[in-house]
């Protein structure tokens, strides 16, 4: 059988080297595949990433601005967390 194939085929250096990349293409534990899970996973956790940061700087702009006003943080406290002064009644409005 080794004899049909072209003597380029049947070379030591031909066949070592198709079963090295055989070897790190599918059986190794850095093969390809794995490579491209990983990239991919990479990928969205650095789109992730990005997410939560633009999140974080709209929060910190939000805090220094209720921090800094104090009709803007009474504000916040009435319509966030339903807080209301002693003397006053409090009703919700719920539109469907």
């Amino acid at each position: 059988m080794l004899k049909r194939l072209p003597p380029a085929f049947r070379s030591f250096y031909f066949i070592t080297s198709i079963s090295f990349l055989a070897w790190m293409i599918f059986l190794d534990s850095n093969d390809l595949i794995s490579r491209v899970k990983i990239s991919s996973k990479l990928r969205s956790l650095e789109a992730e990433k990005k997410f939560y940061q633009e999140k974080t700087a709209e929060v910190e702009k939000d805090r220094k601005e209720l921090l800094t006003n104090k009709e803007l943080l009474e504000k916040f406290a009435r319509e966030k967390y339903l807080m209301k002064k002693e003397t006053e009644d409090l009703f919700i409005i719920q539109e469907e």
